[in-house]
């Protein structure tokens, strides 16, 4: 049974645990994801907005990789972990992959290793694609437009709208 390759065959991993992200995030969001790799990976909204960037910089099946090594890692029913393995390996690590991530030693994992699937398979190539995101990407994304004008709007949703104001008033009567 061949499995369909591609970034669409890998949407069920999406951004989160099955939680819908919806616009409104918490508040300093930017901040957490400015902190670490690991917090941005770890919230929904911040891996909606890495992805919006990594797209940009033609470098999105990296997150992806990232995220479907972690959802296999859940994966309990040997059947699945089959299944989802042999995607893994078709989307991202075979010579004939759709969303190829670069990573050393992928020609050393063949498709014999698919037949007695683990949690812990890929996590030696998961590894270094989080160092690639690490060290590269994620310092470009920090410094980018799209998280710099997330982190304004951030900045400007706290700000109580009238606060500018009562500073004025209380300014113009003290000073009359």
């Amino acid at each position: 049974m061949e499995l369909p390759a591609g970034p669409q065959s890998m949407e069920h991993i999406h951004d989160s645990d099955g939680s819908s992200s919806s616009g409104h995030q918490n508040p300093k969001s930017t901040a957490k994801w400015a902190a670490s790799l690991e917090n941005l990976l770890e919230d929904p909204e911040g891996v909606k907005r890495f992805r919006e960037f990594l797209k940009k910089e033609f470098s999105e099946e990296n997150v992806l990789f990232w995220l479907a090594c972690e959802d296999f890692k859940k994966t309990e029913d040997k059947q699945q972990m089959q299944e989802k393995a042999k995607e893994i390996y078709m989307t991202f690590l075979s010579s004939k992959a759709s969303s190829q991530v670069n990573v050393e030693g992928q020609s050393r994992l063949n498709e014999k290793i698919l037949e007695e699937p683990h949690p812990l398979m890929f996590q030696k190539l998961q590894d270094q694609i989080f160092n690639l995101m690490k060290y590269d990407s994620y310092s470009r994304f920090l410094k980018s437009d799209l998280f710099l004008k997330h982190k304004r709007a951030e900045e400007e949703e706290e700000e109580p709208p009238d606060a500018q104001t009562s500073a004025k008033r209380a300014s113009r009567m003290y000073n009359t």
